[in-house]
């Protein structure tokens, strides 16, 4: 049996099946009841090696309003392709919003077609295009200030506008720093370097049958007020 054992691994089971009970050929003499080796059914985990919880939630109504009510927790609980994708998308989609508000205000006003005028004084200096409304709108908002493009104070709307992307600007940096931030910031790959013993014992200890396992840290670095969490599944 050990051989076998050690041939064919722990996903096989010996089973011992007699043919005269079949209704097949009598066994001879010398014959006994023959082995096979029959694959184990493979039965899924409540909980798997590294803690990872396998209970899915269903037949839960409406449930996607659920997740957006509480937007925050949900990009942080994303996988980090997705994060970075939002994260992306976010900034170019906010950047090219403003750009474009910046060129409808030159374009509303005539500064596309008076900027090269002497004696003329343009909402934005030396605006002429989209490509040069964004390039000042990413000179404002990352406060580079190369002195060439600068808003000027004959454009009312212009300085409310400013304002507004101000706000806006801080408002989709904290929003998405703060998500990266915590994501980053969670030990969830702590898991990784922590061992569990392969197989759990039941032994006496102080008088009472107990149920006992091994955990090891394979860090040098101790683990502070860890606490530890069983779940017991009786079949």
């Amino acid at each position: 049996m050990s051989a076998i054992r050690r041939k064919f691994g722990d996903d096989y089971q010996v089973v011992t099946t007699s043919s005269s009970s079949s209704g097949l050929q009598p066994q001879g003499p010398g014959q006994g009841p023959q082995q096979q080796l029959v694959p184990k059914k493979k039965r899924q985990r409540f909980v798997d090696k590294n803690g990872r919880c396998n209970v899915q939630h269903g037949n839960l109504g409406s449930e996607t309003s659920r997740y957006l009510s509480d937007l925050f927790t949900t990009l942080v609980d994303l996988k980090w392709r997705w994060n970075l994708f939002i994260f992306i998308l976010t900034y170019t989609v906010a950047w090219l919003f403003m750009a474009s508000m910046w060129w409808v205000i030159a374009y509303t006003r005539g500064d596309l077609n008076k900027a090269h005028v002497g004696n003329y004084t343009p909402c934005v200096a030396n605006v002429y295009n989209f490509p040069s409304a964004f390039l000042f709108f990413i000179e404002t908002e990352a406060t580079i200030g190369y002195g060439y493009r600068y808003i000027t104070d004959k454009c009312p709307e212009g300085i409310i506008l400013f304002l507004f992307q101000s706000i806006l600007g801080s408002i989709v940096d904290a929003f998405l720093i703060g998500c990266m931030f915590i994501k980053m910031s969670q030990p969830k790959k702590r898991a990784e370097t922590l061992m569990f013993s392969e197989h759990a014992v039941i032994s006496m200890r102080d008088g009472k049958l107990t149920l006992m396992f091994r955990v090891g840290n394979l860090r040098n670095s101790h683990m502070v007020s860890a606490q530890i969490r069983c779940k017991l599944l009786k079949g």
